[in-house]
């Protein structure tokens, strides 16, 4: 067996058991967090397939901006306080530690390896594969009308929502409140 190999299977099992960790929870503040160790896993996975542009990608955006908005709506709606448990579960917290403490001995070896493997177990160089200059390169040259396409739905969902907002906002207003 490779290196690579039982560090994909460890990590494997890590992103699993995260998830288990999520869909098990009956607090939803951790099971968004058990869902920021998933993240963290998918990112050391795109590490150790060479693409550190996707890995810190995938940290920022989802790790951190999708999460924030995960943990802001909970706190907003009060999510967390709708269901208070019975019976304290107390395999939960060692299980996030030992999780979280092994992603980041995993995460730490794959870093320190100064270079990542293929599939086929052969070293890239990690210098021009996964870069921002390649992937813009490839976007904009390859994949321009996707990108374009996808740009467009995206704007044209935006427009629906801010028209779907003004008439609902309109039909509040013109609705006669009822006061006793």
């Amino acid at each position: 067996m490779t290196v690579e190999f039982v560090l994909f299977i460890v990590l494997g099992a890590i992103a699993v058991i995260a998830a288990l960790g999520m869909l098990l929870s009956s607090n939803a503040i951790y099971s968004a967090l058990f869902l920021v160790v998933n993240f963290a896993v998918v990112a050391t996975f795109y590490l150790l397939l060479g693409a550190p542009f996707i890995a810190m990608v995938q940290v920022t955006v989802y790790a951190g901006a999708i999460m924030v908005l995960f943990l802001f709506v909970i706190m907003l709606l009060g999510a967390e306080r709708l269901q208070q448990p019975t019976q304290k579960l107390i395999w939960q917290q060692p299980l996030a530690i030992v999780l979280v403490l092994a992603l980041l001995g995993f995460a730490g070896y794959v870093v320190a390896m100064q270079g990542a493997f293929t599939p086929s177990g052969e070293l890239v160089n990690a210098a021009g594969y996964g870069s921002p200059a390649a992937i813009g390169q490839l976007l904009f040259q390859e994949y321009l009308f996707p990108f374009e396409a996808t740009s467009l739905l995206l704007l044209a969902a935006m427009v629906g929502v801010v028209v779907l907002t003004a008439v609902d906002e309109r039909r509040r207003r013109s609705r006669p409140s009822r006061r006793s």
